[in-house]
């Protein structure tokens, strides 16, 4: 930034601004939070921008992400919200930690709906002030993706400026329907499984490098793809291939067969993430500690 920048120009609730729509991704999403239009939301960012001489947003796949020194001014900044929130609070007579306001969570599709949903269900009917939004996506998780409260990824995130830590250890096995076996037999070996219609994730399209499919089943091609697990599970109900499922997600359809080909099981881990000025946030606490406990409480589900 320049070393001319008039800091007596630079405007705090600007700077909510920029959170605002840092945590949303939309225009739209953050004038909703801030109680203003979204030609309000652009014009302040605009002002912002003009002020410390820098471009702080940019377009991305999902909506728009922060730049590289948009990040930097952010980061600093988060505390201003949480001071705002925290007035607020003081002004009500709030409890200083009350679990209210809204919050988003970022997970695979199929983890965050079997186990992330009644987890915040069950927290929410204590704290029906908390709003929540909850945002399904097999992906890694990248430091530029900050529209999320807390997130929960495959594997490690791919950076070291997070908080994370291990949430389970979780298996996938080979799942296929009765009906299917019927028609076309059971694989053996990897080699006989190359012959039959495997169910996966679109190859060219996967996020997650810890879920390539020709790192555990060599020669092996998913020729049934979807990026959603759902819709793989359905794949697989309906006897159209041989899926790579989780376990959790294959007990919903006690119709399938586990299928032994003498590989064992792909073992992967989920990550609980979140920015490390956030952890102790109420709300950051209370969602990490009742995804943790759901994950206790049906452990034996992952295996």
């Amino acid at each position: 930034m320049s070393a001319e920048l008039d800091v007596r120009r630079l405007r705090a609730d600007d700077l909510r601004y920029l959170l605002a729509v840092a945590n949303t991704g939309r225009l739209t999403a953050a004038a909703d939070a801030l109680g203003v239009d979204h030609t309000t939301v652009s014009r302040r960012i605009k002002v912002l921008e003009k002020v410390l001489k820098v471009r702080l947003l940019e377009r991305g796949a999902d909506g728009w992400e922060l730049t590289e020194v948009g990040r930097a001014v952010a980061e600093p900044a988060r505390p201003i919200q949480e001071a705002v929130e925290r007035a607020a609070l003081a002004a009500s007579g709030s409890a200083d930690d009350v679990v209210a306001g809204n919050f988003r969570i970022t997970a695979p599709d199929g983890f965050g709906t079997l186990f992330v949903v009644p987890a915040l269900e069950r927290l929410r009917e204590r704290h029906p002030g908390l709003n929540i939004e909850l945002i399904t996506a097999t992906r890694n998780l990248i430091l530029h993706q900050s529209g999320f409260d807390l997130a929960i990824a495959v594997g490690k995130p791919a950076t070291g400026r997070l908080f994370a830590e291990k949430l389970a250890d979780y298996s996938l096995h080979l799942f296929a329907s009765t009906a299917y076996l019927e028609r076309h037999g059971a694989p053996t070996s990897v080699e006989d499984l190359r012959r039959h219609t495997v169910v996966f994730y679109v190859d060219s399209l996967l996020q997650v490098g810890d879920l390539d499919l020709t790192q555990h089943l060599p020669g092996v091609v998913a020729r049934f793809a979807s990026t959603n697990i759902f819709a793989q599970l359905e794949a697989v109900r309906v006897g159209a291939g041989i899926g790579i499922l989780p376990t959790f997600l294959a007990l919903r359809a006690p119709e399938l067969q586990r299928v032994d080909v003498g590989v064992p099981p792909l073992r992967l881990a989920f990550t609980l993430a979140a920015r490390r000025d956030s952890t102790s946030r109420p709300a950051v606490r209370a969602v990490r500690e009742v995804i943790h406990e759901e994950v206790r409480l049906r452990r034996h589900e992952l295996d």
